[in-house]
């Protein structure tokens, strides 16, 4: 099969490229560095115009209330150069628990983007995956200073970036789902304890301290965030992937 990963030169695109050129696929990564604009459309016709399976794991340059626009515009490009050419399946990485933190405008975005993908023309799937591992630090960062971090106590299930593109490159393998697929970390944190852990683990001298009001994950409410029962749950511990890094 031929893939056309738009953003497939990222964190989990590159990955996604990786693992199904290994399964004997032809896997073609495209973003802004190899001509392909998903706002303009430039290039996009082109770079879909022989696969069977459209990837799309572009995001938002923002998070703020710009970013609706980006997904409906790229998805709008996407969707018709799809349809032109006759691509049979659709994949976009989205985010567990997304439709249920209307506070968030990225998550009100990716809500949008989801929307559209299922209202348009071609079989699609979405991947929802939790919080990636990898952005962490970001989080830490995000209401930090020199010593201290202020974290709520929000529930996280973290998953490594290497396992959300085996379940993305798992579910554009197959067939349309027409519907969701969830995969979660194997653990559930209090976003604070995941802080301490991650902070302990580098031999970083800063203090955590809970604040339930504290950074973007303080608008979530409940667990809305941890993978729901139909979830897959990757293999990836937290101590383990910090032991690697």
């Amino acid at each position: 099969m031929r893939f056309a990963v738009v953003g497939g030169t990222g964190l989990i695109g590159s990955r996604v490229v990786e693992k199904l050129d290994a399964a004997g696929h032809e896997a073609v990564p495209h973003s802004t560095s190899t001509g392909v604009d998903v706002l303009t459309g430039e290039g996009l016709d082109r770079a879909v115009a022989e696969a069977d399976v459209i990837v799309d794991l572009t995001n938002s340059p923002t998070f703020d209330d710009a970013s609706p626009a980006f997904f409906q515009q790229s998805m709008d490009n996407l969707l018709e150069a799809g349809r032109k050419a006759d691509v049979g399946h659709f994949v976009v990485l989205s985010i567990v628990g997304v439709d249920q933190v209307p506070e968030l405008d990225y998550y009100r975005a990716k809500t949008l983007q989801e929307k559209v993908l299922a209202a348009g023309p071609l079989p699609y799937s979405v991947v929802r995956a939790t919080q990636f591992m990898e952005f962490v630090d970001s989080i830490l960062s995000w209401t930090s200073d020199a010593g201290t971090v202020r974290l709520p106590t929000t529930p996280i299930q973290p998953i490594a970036a290497q396992d959300v593109a085996d379940a993305v490159a798992a579910v554009a393998s197959g067939e349309p789902l027409r519907g969701i697929h969830n995969v979660a970390g194997p653990e559930v944190f209090p976003l604070d304890e995941l802080g301490r852990i991650t902070l302990a683990a580098r031999s970083d001298s800063r203090t955590v301290t809970t604040d339930d009001t504290a950074g973007m994950f303080a608008a979530v409410r409940g667990d809305v965030l941890t993978g729901p029962a139909d979830a897959s749950l990757a293999p990836t511990r937290y101590a383990d992937w910090l032991a690697a890094r």
